[in-house]
């Protein structure tokens, strides 16, 4: 909140240049509004987080894969 009092109020009267300190806070605040600080997105893969799936599907038993599965289903909608 105190961010938002600091950076919004100038940047709407004054429609002017913006200062450097003045985006940092701005890209702060737009992070913390709209993406938070979760890390990299996108085209990124986390493969090792892929094999430790893997290796837990290949250790289930027949039933648990099936009951798994299920409820991804009921979840997603599928």
């Amino acid at each position: 909140m105190l961010l938002w009092n600091a950076i919004l109020p100038g940047l709407i009267v004054g429609v002017g240049s913006i200062t450097y300190f003045k985006s940092i806070g701005l890209l702060i605040l737009c992070r913390i509004l709209f993406g938070g600080f979760k890390g990299p997105r996108g085209g990124q893969h986390n493969f090792r987080g892929r094999n430790t799936w893997k290796e837990k599907m290949m250790n289930m038993s027949d039933e648990e894969k099936a009951a798994f599965k299920a409820e991804w289903k009921a979840r997603c909608g599928r």
